[in-house]
């Protein structure tokens, strides 16, 4: 029976492409058509960057779901289950608690002092020109490693949709996914964007519900049935190692370490999650949409952990790591194992929607980051036209989109939740300090700010480039090339620290005091919203 099942998986990409790509197509079309009416109602740059503030908090919380469920939620969190077992949950478990930290720390008080982006809120009280650049850079940084992160996906699904095996041929499907992305943003703005993550989001936690039932319905809905079978199918010596921690941070437990910081403090710093809760036209719909989130991402997150270990005990960790997309496929091979290639198709084209939602909702946020914080704020000194700063950032997604199918085409074969981890990591390093000491520490200044952001992403970046990520390894992005010294995957452990560190010690050295009229102003507007909504009409 698992011989049988196992040859059925490992022809599943030969067996009916033209189903598999009908059921793509048919989703791609859907979604455009949602865009495509969306964008009637784009006429100003609230309606481009917020959705003029429109949508209720349920919305919103779909939307955000949609937009925190991305590609590494499902494909990678879900393959590095079924590979390494209890080491990859703890992606799940990280990811859910940095949500928390998010909702408690900075996701409300950010809504009522900002306007559209996260330096909105940093330039409230500090100068302009310098935290505003800063705060693009970053933007931009964290919205480029997480993009890589969804193309990558993108590339390993579509490839094993239709079989493609060679690189030129995925190289091909990650630059067709590049094209869509630009597509859908340039038309849709933030309101068609939006539309298409709350899709997402019910067809992603619908299909990964339907997949946990049958899972379960197949071990008798016993939990401790599903891990037996997972363990029969190990390829680890011993077997029974894909339950318990160490199967793939042993070597390097401090890897761990560093990975769970980075993944806990990562989300309180994306600027595409914390630009959702300025869609919403009120701080009680903000609050509302976060209750919504909270329950739909934590269910989905409960979910993956059947989902993986569903697909070590029906596909098998020999064939998801033989198929196109490696650890990327374990989810669509056990759709293909549970229901077949008409369930594969249609799991596959929620994941695709899974990942244009999300890259959609990055490229719009990096687009109106330099746009809005870089040619309207800084080259126009705040007198730019609303309809030129438009145009700038419709010419931003282009450049963003070109670099994202670059770059995926770079990264492609490698784990996307782990690269998703990487952009964690700068998240928290450049941007979480800055956020944390502009809310809560009256002396924080520009200084301060600029050595925050600008030190956290050099670090950051100067510590991936010099790890095992990058070169050295079999798994590296350059493995015929080795010039690591840093010995940590993750450099969050070093990082985040220096992060906070550099905009402590920038404060205390400035001799610029800032205005502390516009500091207790921002205080009571965080705490209180007070003039938050008439500030953002204008």
């Amino acid at each position: 029976m698992l011989h049988t099942l196992l040859g059925r998986v490992a022809e599943a990409p030969k067996l009916d492409p033209v189903l598999n790509i009908s059921v793509f197509l048919l989703f791609v079309v859907a979604t455009l058509v949602i865009v495509i009416r969306a964008s009637r109602n784009n006429k100003t740059a609230a309606d481009y960057y917020a959705a003029g503030r429109s949508f209720t908090g349920p919305q919103n919380g779909f939307a955000i779901a949609g937009d925190y469920l991305s590609a590494a939620s499902f494909l990678g969190i879900a393959g590095a289950i079924a590979i390494y077992g209890y080491d990859g949950f703890l992606y799940s478990i990280g990811f859910l608690v940095a949500w928390l930290v998010a909702l408690l720390l900075v996701a409300e008080l950010m809504r009522n002092t900002g306007k559209f982006t996260m330096a909105d809120v940093l330039a409230f009280r500090l100068q302009q020109r310098p935290v505003r650049m800063a705060a693009a850079l970053t933007t931009l940084a964290v919205s480029f490693f997480y993009l890589l992160a969804q193309m990558a996906g993108a590339g390993g699904l579509v490839a094993l949709l239709l079989g493609i095996t060679d690189k030129l041929g995925q190289s091909i499907v990650i630059a067709i996914v590049g094209v869509l992305m630009i597509f859908y943003v340039l038309i849709g703005g933030m309101k068609g964007t939006t539309w298409v993550q709350i899709v997402k989001a019910v067809l992603l936690i619908g299909g990964a519900f339907i997949m946990t039932i049958w899972v379960l319905a197949i071990n008798g809905f016993s939990i401790t049935a599903l891990l037996e079978s997972a363990v029969a199918t190990s390829i680890t010596e011993p077997a029974n190692a894909i339950l318990g921690p160490g199967l793939k941070y042993s070597a390097n437990p401090l890897d761990f370490v560093s990975l769970s910081i980075a993944l806990v403090l990562g989300t309180a710093g994306l600027p595409h999650v914390l630009m959702r809760f300025y869609t919403v036209p009120s701080a009680r719909e903000a609050r509302r949409s976060v209750v919504w989130a909270i329950w739909l991402i934590g269910i989905f997150y409960i979910f993956t952990l059947v989902l993986g270990y569903g697909a070590a005990a029906l596909v098998g960790p020999e064939v998801i790591l033989e198929s196109p997309g490696k650890e990327n496929s374990a989810a669509p091979l056990l759709a293909l194992a549970l229901g077949g290639p008409i369930l594969m198709g249609v799991i596959s084209a929620v994941a695709f929607a899974t990942i244009l939602a999300v890259v959609a909702g990055l490229t719009i946020t990096a687009a109106t980051s330099f746009a809005h914080d870089v040619y309207a704020s800084v080259i126009k000194n705040g007198n730019a036209d609303p309809a030129s700063e438009v145009k700038v950032a419709r010419i931003t997604v282009v450049v963003i989109g070109i670099l994202a199918i670059l770059g995926g085409i770079g990264v492609n074969g490698q784990n996307i939740a782990f690269l998703v981890a990487l952009a964690f990591a700068v998240a928290a390093s450049a941007n979480l300090p800055t956020i944390v000491y502009s809310l809560f520490w009256h002396r924080f200044n520009t200084r301060g700010a600029v050595w925050s952001m600008v030190g956290g992403l050099t670090s950051t970046v100067i510590l991936i480039v010099c790890s095992p990520v990058f070169s050295g390894g079999e798994k590296s992005v350059f493995p015929e090339l080795d010039f690591a010294w840093f010995p940590l995957s993750n450099p969050g452990i070093v990082s985040i620290p220096l992060g906070f560190l550099l905009g402590w010690i920038g404060s205390l050295t400035s001799s610029k005091p800032e205005d502390p009229a516009k500091a207790a102003e921002m205080y009571v507007r965080a705490y209180t919203g007070h003039g938050a909504e008439k500030a953002s009409e204008h």
